[in-house]
């Protein structure tokens, strides 16, 4: 299934769409409907009307006395109005037109209620309908039977249906306009949960502290938001026991090291002893570089203060450079011409450039040369004549306890996540690409100063 069709705003719109629809087609043909079933009983009612008019004007003698515009209307043969008038003796009162009246004579007598009938048999073939009902006058109970020609009320329809089709075309608009409505609808009301997955997408390893907010959301989430912050809490908890631990073991390593350290100092030197000493050095820098991260992630570095790129680079580089030459390699040094200001921990930078350092000292090969420039665009790049590194292991290299399968190095995999975690503190980048020369090359990019924000 397709992201968009996972959606819950894209579900909520379906359905309300498919509502709409259903409604819209419904309420359509309630309106036709009624319209129509209306204009029936509209006539209903006006030949209801007729006949209780023309008992008013049937006189106490039983004579049927129109005002003249009721006789030139009902003597209109276009009009299609008839009538016939009949007294509770049989006799026909008045019949209009006058084939009428011997029609009705032969029908039965009619009710207080109306009668509706449709017939046809008048002279012209047209085809009537109507009502027939008992009406009280001055002579009596009359049966009075009133009807028109089936066409006299095309006019009514005809309007009726043109009425339809004009608002027909507003109802795809008012479906649209809904539906336009709807969806804002729902888009504001899932804002809070976007606004809870952007906070939920920024929680990582360095931000366990941070919670998923309950302003605003929906109290059917809530309880999920909840579940959520207490799972947070309890991964917080685990964090800080693995950082404790890790902070713990390390010192605990150091004073043993130290003490192993300074006793393969006094012994005589031979191929087994220089060996061990490799592997007790490199036991001393796993220690140093697990302390790191446990500082890293325990503690929010201070970035506060103005540093000049080239002291640590040059700090880094006269602190290695006698380590360098016993591994029968060479660092050069080469500095901006003019101070390098950033916001920074200086101690924090020179440990980033010192991992580098040390990291390229060890992928170079014997007779090769590291060199360490610092540029005024606020950079620092370590470069090396070593076998580089692979274009799909560029960013593995920063991932904590990741070697290569290939590395020659035989370091835990923290030297470069921790380089990345100080750069990531100071919100700027470490990258790898080809050295020139061939090699790799590291470069720490950092975030100059605003004019006038450090020192001269």
């Amino acid at each position: 299934m397709s992201p968009t069709a996972r959606s819950l705003q894209t579900r909520l719109v379906l359905r309300l769409a498919a509502l709409f629809v259903a409604g819209t087609v419904a309420l359509a043909g309630v309106l036709v409907w009624r319209a129509y079933d209306t204009a029936g009983s509209l006539s209903e009612r006006e030949l209801s009307l007729r006949a209780e008019d023309l008992a008013r004007y049937v006189t106490a003698d039983g004579r049927l006395e129109l005002p003249k515009h009721l006789q030139d209307a009902y003597a209109d043969p276009a009009g299609g109005n008839i009538f016939a008038i009949r007294h509770t003796n049989g006799r026909i009162v008045a019949a209009s037109p006058e084939a009428f009246g011997p029609m009705v004579q032969r029908w039965a007598a009619t009710g207080e209620d109306a009668s509706y009938l449709r017939f046809s048999g008048l002279p012209g073939g047209q085809e009537y309908y109507g009502l027939g009902l008992t009406v009280g006058s001055t002579a009596g109970p009359l049966s009075i039977w009133v009807a028109r020609a089936a066409g006299a009320t095309a006019l009514v329809h005809s309007f009726l249906e043109e009425f339809v089709f004009d608002i027909a075309w507003v109802i795809p608009l008012f479906l649209l306009l809904a539906l336009a409505v709807a969806v804002l609808a729902i888009r504001g009301a899932l804002q809070p949960l976007r606004d809870v997955s952007k906070v939920a997408s920024s929680i990582g390893p360095t931000s366990t502290s941070v919670r998923l907010p309950t302003a605003g959301v929906p109290s059917e989430i809530v309880s999920l938001v909840g579940a959520v912050n207490r799972a947070l809490d309890r991964l917080e908890q685990g964090f800080d026991v693995q950082r404790q631990f890790t902070a713990n073991a390390a010192h605990e390593l150091r004073t043993p090291l130290a003490i192993v350290t300074a006793a393969l100092d006094g012994l005589k030197a031979n191929a087994d002893l220089e060996k061990l000493k490799a592997d007790v050095g490199r036991m001393n820098r796993l220690v140093e570089q697990l302390l790191s991260v446990a500082r890293l992630d325990a503690i929010a570095l201070d970035i506060s203060g103005d540093v000049d790129l080239n002291q640590p680079a040059k700090d880094v580089v006269v602190l290695l450079a006698p380590w360098a030459v016993a591994q029968h390699r060479a660092i050069g040094f080469s500095a901006s011409e003019r101070p390098v200001m950033v916001h920074g921990n200086g101690y924090a930078i020179s440990d980033a450039v010192r991992n580098l350092v040390e990291n390229a000292v060890v992928h170079s090969p014997p007779g090769a040369e590291v060199s360490v420039a610092v540029h005024e665009d606020a950079r620092i790049s370590v470069s090396d004549r070593g076998p580089g590194v692979p274009k799909e292991h560029r960013q593995q290299i920063f991932e904590r306890f990741w070697r290569g399968a290939c590395t020659r190095a035989q370091g835990a995999g923290l030297g470069l996540p921790i380089v990345a975690e100080i750069m990531k503190a100071h919100g700027g980048t470490v990258t790898v690409g080809d050295a020139p020369d061939g090699g790799a090359v590291f470069t720490l990019a950092f975030s100059p100063p605003p004019p006038g924000g450090g020192r001269g």
